[in-house]
């Protein structure tokens, strides 16, 4: 096992937050939330080997509270991860969660996670209702963190379209990986990948379907001429500007194509506890660590040295 990785795909999930989402008649991909707590964390944290999980809360955030009252909100559930912080000194750090509805409110909490809180960085959600990361909408809140060189986690969320389908399968298992993609493509074919390039963006999941699709999206230009026209040499190095974590995509099958777009020097751990419960963890870090998967530079880079120069220009 490779001692002291840093995960930065770990989810806080305070039983005041759980209590809102369902009051509100939402709730997770996996239908209830899974039991969180401090010491449920550190726990987890202690067996496998995770010296300190950069948290973040998941999906749905506070897109199901109305303006004022998100706002409030996603204050509160700062502050929490901020004691907790406090509380683990070197356990614990914070993407920060950002109430959508208005970019000027998005800013202000953002601003407030980076200057007051010092967190390692923003998280966001792929989409926002209809729209994906990459559209004009949000344009506001990637200067201002393009202008901080931020850090921002992108999680998948689970998109309308989505919601509409006739399948009988939870949206973590297919849809998520989709809403990563559309909102990688997104950035990559609108432009925003390179106006905002001084954003530091993480994708969960491999980049969700992004590494198979790869090859695909190199010659999109060559077949629709209404697409920005760039070679694939350029398509392939703007694909290595983002960093990638692997949660849920910890083995041979998943690494062996991210390992092929994907600058070694930008691929981080991640667990996705505790969506993914103790066991799948276990498997994660199984397939991670198995001899003869990867080089023991090559694990520790991506266990732990990866994170720490990601971090090491904090807001």
């Amino acid at each position: 096992m490779t001692a002291r990785m840093i995960d930065v795909h770990f989810h806080l999930i305070p039983q005041f937050y759980g209590d809102a989402v369902y009051e509100a008649g939402r709730g997770p991909a996996i239908g209830r939330y899974p039991d969180w707590s401090p010491e449920l964390a550190l726990e987890l944290m202690d067996k496998h080997g995770i010296a300190l999980a950069i948290t973040s809360i998941a999906q749905p955030g506070v897109a199901f509270m109305p303006d004022g009252r998100a706002a409030d909100f996603a204050r509160r559930c700062n502050d929490y991860a901020a004691d907790l912080i406090a509380a683990h000194p070197g356990r614990f750090g914070c993407f920060g969660l950002l109430p959508m509805h208005g970019m000027e409110t998005a800013i202000a909490e953002a601003r407030y996670c980076l200057d007051t809180l010092r967190f390692e960085g923003i998280s966001l959600f792929a989409s926002y209702g209809e729209k994906f990361l990459g559209d004009t909408a949000f344009d506001p809140l990637m200067e201002y963190l393009n202008a901080r060189e931020a850090v921002v986690h992108i999680h998948p969320g689970l998109h309308p379209s989505s919601r509409s389908l006739d399948l009988p399968w939870p949206g973590f298992m297919i849809e998520y990986p989709f809403d990563t993609t559309r909102a990688a493509v997104n950035f990559l074919f609108s432009g925003a990948l390179e106006r905002f390039s001084k954003i530091r963006f993480i994708l969960s999941h491999a980049g969700g379907t992004l590494p198979y699709l790869a090859w695909r999206l190199s010659v999109a230009p060559m077949i629709d001429k209404r697409l920005k026209q760039r070679s694939r040499e350029e398509i392939f190095a703007a694909l290595k500007t983002f960093w990638y974590d692997n949660a849920l995509a910890s083995g041979v099958e998943s690494m062996g194509t991210l390992s092929r777009i994907a600058a070694k020097e930008r691929i981080l751990f991640g667990s996705d506890w505790p969506f993914c419960n103790e066991r799948v963890v276990a498997e994660e870090v199984k397939d991670f660590t198995a001899p003869g998967f990867l080089p023991h530079d090559a694990m520790a880079m991506i266990a732990r040295d990866n994170a720490l120069k990601l971090f090491s220009k904090r807001p």
